[in-house]
């Protein structure tokens, strides 16, 4: 078995004909469903379906349990005043950060549910949260393979206490979100290989290497310390077939970012990001309210992007952004082996 798994990136960067290339390449690739409509995740199964007859999965967003308080919402007004500046440069609004509907939650979320059960993938992963007992029932009946995103001893008892097929064990070396099971949890400062070697003793289940693997020799560390797969997104960013925006992919190559830092300044969630002007004046106040900043900040971000702007977008990168190269997917798969 080809080790190496394409992670899934929301917001973009993952797409049918990324997944399609590192599939045909010999390694497996997720759809990320995050953000997207039951309709958007539909017409990507039936892209990828067209595209690859190898096997793939699906990435779900899951709503964090922690009930909403008046307390939480006084943060995020204080924090939307913070950085009303911000939107103002870029000529757009802050977004509501209750909007309506929200695809990774209640109603929006089930449809996708239903439509992954319709059309479904060979596994389904989650993040952010373990699903209550009816959707974890629905996502049972899937047939798919489920696995569940840890990152830490406790989360991984969980998940599997729940009856997970599989974790993936994701260390603080990540890019982009920690997939900690509590928006309000500091998430530990444990790398990959660390954590797969505490949880390698105590569960049977595969376990899947997430953060802070960019080259052969992290592959085969992983693996010695006892995952059966590798988990990668940064080194998949630059690649022809990704999603990625022309500001961050130029963003990962130039020499004025020198280092990352872990900021809850985009989202409300911890997430490692390049480091930009940005994460280091807004990310000391920013709340533990997450998807409320992620609806507040986006219409800065997605601005942001299409001006060129790299220091109000959320640049999600791993401690090894520098070894991101542009060129095939299948490229990565076959250096990474």
């Amino acid at each position: 078995m080809n080790p190496v798994v394409a992670a899934p990136m929301a917001g973009g960067p993952s797409t049918p004909a990324l997944v399609a290339a590192v599939a045909r390449a010999g390694g497996f690739g997720y759809l990320a469903a995050g953000y997207l409509t039951a309709d958007a995740l539909a017409a990507q199964l039936a892209e990828l379906r067209q595209r690859s007859e190898e096997p793939f999965g699906v990435n779900l967003f899951l709503p964090d349990p922690s009930p909403r308080t008046r307390r939480r919402d006084r943060a995020v007004a204080a924090y939307a005043r913070r950085i009303t500046g911000e939107a103002r440069a870029v000529l757009v609004e802050l977004g509501d950060p209750h909007p309506a509907t929200d695809p990774d939650d209640g109603p929006g979320l089930d449809a996708k549910i239903r439509v992954l059960a319709a059309d479904p993938p060979d596994t389904i992963s989650v993040t952010f949260a373990l699903p209550d007992a009816d959707r974890l029932a629905a996502l049972r009946a899937t047939g798919a393979r489920l696995l569940a995103t840890v990152t830490s001893p406790e989360e991984a008892r969980a998940a599997a206490d729940a009856g997970f097929d599989g974790l993936v064990v994701q260390g603080t070396d990540a890019g982009g979100h920690r997939g900690t099971h509590a928006v309000a949890v500091e998430p530990n400062d444990v790398d990959t290989i660390d954590l797969v070697r505490a949880l390698r003793p105590h569960t049977a289940l595969p376990l899947v290497a997430a953060g802070g693997i960019a080259d052969a020799a992290g592959v085969r560390r992983a693996l010695d310390a006892g995952a059966e797969q590798v988990q990668l997104g940064t080194a998949f960013l630059r690649t022809d077939e990704a999603g990625t925006s022309a500001t961050h992919r130029d963003a990962l190559a130039d020499p004025a970012f020198s280092g990352t830092t872990v900021t809850r300044a985009f989202t409300g969630r911890a997430a490692r990001a390049l480091t930009n002007r940005f994460a280091v004046e807004h990310g000391p106040a920013a709340p533990a309210a997450y998807p409320e900043l992620h609806h507040l900040t986006r219409p800065v971000r997605t601005a942001a992007a299409k001006a060129g702007d790299t220091e109000r977008l959320h640049l999600w990168a791993g401690v090894h952004f520098r070894r991101a190269t542009d060129g095939p997917a299948a490229e990565v798969v076959r250096a990474l082996l």
